[in-house]
């Protein structure tokens, strides 16, 4: 198998390239990391030279390039079938599926309220409206795919699909938003993954202040 190497931005911010790179460590398939850090005002120009979309992530394989999270998520999975990325259930997967889109595309006014930011202090902020829209909703997919699979994570074992919900996991905690129980359930069992911390290690040193990330 040739080597895989995933592009990624800065680990305080970077909540798109946290996807995949926790589903690839968390599920135990070995590849490179390379950081572009996000420390320009627009972004890193220098992430063109390697992303024909000027954006990370993006995973590389033996020259080939697949970019966007679940695309990535989604390819890796192709090549290591028994890794456990995506649920082996048919129904399951097309589950894991849609919650992953619905993620992919909603939930707006959280992500535009919360950017993800690990290194900030738990606090509150004055959330407007929509955001407790998107988190009741959030918490339902969570209820909803744990009761069905008996959890821990959202299809029993962790997967692509928890990858995609990890850094709403790290808003929720990082902007003390209120949950139910359960959910708190599901971020502890999130944030005490070896490859979770591994990542929030690496992002609590980083040194990068972007300013459009900081709420």
């Amino acid at each position: 198998m040739s080597k895989l190497t995933l592009y990624i931005g800065n680990k305080n911010y970077s909540s798109w390239s946290f996807r995949p790179w926790i589903a690839l460590e968390g599920c135990g398939i070995a590849f490179e990391e390379v950081l572009i850090p996000f420390d320009f005002p627009a972004g890193n120009p220098n992430i063109r030279e390697v992303s024909p979309t000027g954006r990370v992530p993006m995973l590389v394989h033996d020259g080939f390039k697949v970019w966007e999270s679940l695309a990535i998520i989604e390819y890796v999975a192709e090549l290591f079938p028994d890794a456990g990325l995506l649920p082996r259930d048919r129904q399951d997967r097309a589950l894991a599926r849609s919650y992953s889109m619905e993620m992919l595309s909603g939930f707006g006014a959280l992500r535009n309220a919360c950017p993800m930011h690990m290194r900030r202090p738990v606090s509150s902020l004055n959330l407007p409206e929509g955001v407790m829209e998107d988190v009741a909703r959030i918490e339902a997919i969570w209820r909803e795919a744990r009761s069905r699979s008996g959890g821990p994570f959202l299809f029993g074992a962790f997967s692509g699909a928890d990858a995609m919900f990890a850094p709403v996991v790290s808003r929720l905690e990082r902007y003390d938003i209120a949950v139910s129980a359960d959910s708190k359930d599901y971020m502890a069992v999130m944030k005490a993954l070896p490859a979770w911390k591994k990542w929030e290690e690496a992002a609590l040193r980083e040194t990068w202040t972007v300013p459009e990330g900081e709420a």
